[in-house]
């Protein structure tokens, strides 16, 4: 069973992933945060495998969430989840230790091979 957080400022866009993502009987939400504060907290708490987690967010950004993360538990596994496409964005949460950078417009097949493929020590941007 991989054991996944998500980490998204949209209740609905995270409803909507948990919805997607409990269909497959070897992935289960066993959390939901809605900005990188409370990502680092139930992380902290709970160790997931798999950390889905937007780079925009109130209180603590996803970048500085991941690094936190990360400080805490370092054989955690970031898989950014942004809309955003931008060079930057990507070095920074590679730099951050995130091991995947997906766009939000990936269709779900795509989203939950790269979840069991990070949870297998992969990597993917």
């Amino acid at each position: 069973m991989i054991r996944i957080l998500l980490a998204d400022d949209h209740a609905l866009f995270r409803q909507g992933l948990k919805s997607l993502l409990e269909t497959e009987a070897d992935l289960r939400v066993i959390g939901e945060a809605q900005n990188g504060r409370e990502a680092v907290r139930y992380a902290a708490d709970t160790r997931p495998d798999i950390i889905l987690m937007d780079i925009q967010m109130p209180e603590l950004d996803g970048v500085r969430a991941t690094q936190s993360i990360l400080e805490i538990n370092p054989e955690a596994n970031v898989i950014i989840l942004t809309m955003y496409r931008q060079d930057s964005y990507v070095f920074e949460a590679v730099k951050a230790g995130a091991r995947g950078y997906l766009l939000k417009d990936v269709d779900g097949t795509e989203l939950i091979d790269a979840i069991r493929h990070v949870s297998e020590g992969g990597t993917l941007l």
